[in-house]
């Protein structure tokens, strides 16, 4: 079975409410990664979440470390949670960076997933920055240089790629969804599906390793409940994580 680590889908919220002279605070810890924690466990892998509050101490530091998993997916949460660590940040020490190991990781045979999100590639304000980071080259697309939000409110089709590839046409019949990250493939990668014209799934082979990009949310807000409730959601995310992994996908071998 898959070892997979998904990093980020979590986040605080702070509120503070005004009623006439009277105000007061809430504090607020949600996820968005259940869905897709849910539906990769009916197609028979586990998938550890580490929380964004715990990526900057806890997320593996070396290659070996790394090694623990064979899946690592990072998911709306930036580039700053992964270089600032305690060490660092707090205490203006040297520190192993994170993103240097996982993208060694990832040349030596890891499989390296980027989901998209306010704070996935470049990110909202372009905050995310993983476009200057150690993973970017190792990840099928290149970033734009700015904010590569593409918000569709009103819908966005997404339509399958032909080919022989394991991940073809696994997302056929998929609803539309509600944005996504602006993100351009590389010449060496294969672009399995798009959402309007631009790329929404693709992948390439990095040295021993592979990547993957999926450019939409893999939860609202982008990622709607229709699509959540889309009967290909599971085969989908199934399928990325076994091919990631080097599993037969559906069938067939990746």
């Amino acid at each position: 079975m898959a070892r997979v680590l998904l990093a980020g889908e979590s986040w605080v919220v702070h509120e503070t409410h005004h009623k006439g002279f009277d105000h007061f605070n809430s504090t607020v810890f949600d996820t968005g990664a259940d869905a897709f924690i849910a539906a990769a466990a009916e197609q028979g892998i586990e998938v550890e979440q580490m929380y964004g509050h715990d990526v900057p101490a806890k997320f593996p530091r070396t290659a070996e470390a790394l090694s623990e998993y064979d899946v690592v997916i990072i998911s709306d949460i930036g580039y700053n949670s992964f270089v600032l660590t305690p060490e660092t940040w707090q205490h203006g020490r040297r520190s192993d960076n994170s993103l240097v190991a996982l993208a060694e990781w990832t040349r030596g045979g890891g499989g390296l997933m980027m989901a998209g999100g306010y704070l996935s590639f470049q990110g909202i304000n372009a905050v995310a920055n993983f476009g200057r980071s150690p993973i970017a080259e190792v990840l099928p697309v290149t970033m734009i240089s700015g904010d590569d939000r593409v918000e569709t409110p009103q819908g966005a089709s997404v339509s399958s790629a032909g080919g022989d590839h394991p991940l073809a046409g696994l997302c056929d019949g998929a609803p539309d969804l509600l944005g996504y990250n602006e993100i351009l493939a590389r010449d060496d990668a294969a672009v399995l599906a798009r959402v309007g014209e631009d790329v929404l799934l693709a992948t390439c082979e990095v040295g021993s390793g592979r990547s993957l990009a999926w450019a939409s949310d893999i939860g609202p807000h982008w990622c709607p409940q229709e699509f959540l409730d889309w009967d290909g959601f599971a085969p989908l995310v199934g399928g990325m994580l076994r091919w990631l992994a080097g599993e037969p996908v559906a069938g067939r071998e990746g």
